[in-house]
C-alpha cells in the first residue's frame, strides 16, 4: 500500500532501532548470499541496490511500515561497514529504482530465507512453551491487505460483502505458532479465496 512520510517519536530516528548490521545478526549475510545464488537472484552486475541489500530492505519495510520507503532505505544504509565493496556504490535510489529492485527480487528468495531462519525460539526455561518434553505449537491463520493494484487483485482476490468488494486485495496465510514465544513459522500463503484448511495441508 502507498506510504507517506511519518515521524518517529520525538528525538529518535530509525537508525536508533535498526540497521543492516542488526538485521544481519538474525539473517546472516552468508545465508542471504547462499539463497540468492541458489535461486538465481544474485546480482550479476553492479546496481544501485544489490540483491542482498534488497533482501534486508524488504525485511526493514515490514518492521517500519509507518515510515516512507525511501526513508527506511536511507536509514538502513547508514553504518554498513560490514558490507563488502566500496560503500559509495550503494545509493539511496528513487521510487522507480526501489520498485524495479523489488520486482527483480520477487518473493521466492524471501520465502526461502524465512523458512531457513525463522523457527521456534523457546528454551527449556521458557514458560508456557512445553508440556513435559513436548514443545507446544498451535496452528492459526489470518489475512493481510496488499497494495491495491490490478495485478494483486487478479493474483489474490478481494473479500466481498453486501456493499461490494473490499478496498484492498488480501492474502490468506496459515502458520505454526510456538505457544511460549508467539513466534510464527512454517507459514504458507495463498489468495483470499484459499481456505486455511487447504493452506494447512501444504
Amino acid at each position: 500500500m502507498p506510504r507517506t512520510v511519518a515521524e518517529l517519536p520525538s528525538g529518535s530516528r530509525i537508525t536508533d532501532f535498526i540497521s543492516l548490521g542488526v538485521l544481519a545478526k538474525t539473517f546472516p549475510s552468508g545465508k542471504v548470499q547462499e539463497i540468492l545464488k541458489g535461486s538465481g537472484k544474485a546480482s550479476i552486475r553492479e546496481r544501485d541496490m544489490p540483491a542482498h541489500v534488497v533482501i534486508y530492505y524488504v525485511i526493514a519495510l515490514s518492521l517500519y511500515m509507518q515510515s516512507s520507503c525511501r526513508e527506511v532505505l536511507r536509514c538502513l544504509l547508514e553504518g554498513v561497514q560490514w558490507l563488502p565493496g566500496p560503500l559509495s556504490t550503494i545509493k539511496v535510489t528513487g521510487r522507480a529504482g526501489i520498485s524495479q529492485a523489488r520486482k527483480r527480487m520477487g518473493s521466492e528468495p524471501l520465502k526461502q530465507l524465512h523458512d531457513a531462519i525463522v523457527g521456534p525460539l523457546a528454551t527449556a526455561r521458557t514458560q508456557g512453551a512445553w508440556y513435559r518434553e513436548w514443545r507446544l505449537v498451535s496452528l492459526d491463520g489470518s489475512t493481510l491487505d496488499v497494495a491495491d493494484t490490478s495485478a494483486n487483485t487478479a493474483a489474490f482476490g478481494k473479500a466481498s460483502g453486501s456493499r461490494g468488494p473490499a478496498g484492498y486485495p488480501q492474502i490468506r496465510f496459515v502458520s505454526l505458532i510456538e505457544n511460549g514465544t508467539h513466534v510464527l513459522f512454517a507459514s504458507r500463503m495463498g489468495g483470499y479465496a484459499t481456505s486455511e484448511h487447504a493452506l494447512a495441508n501444504k
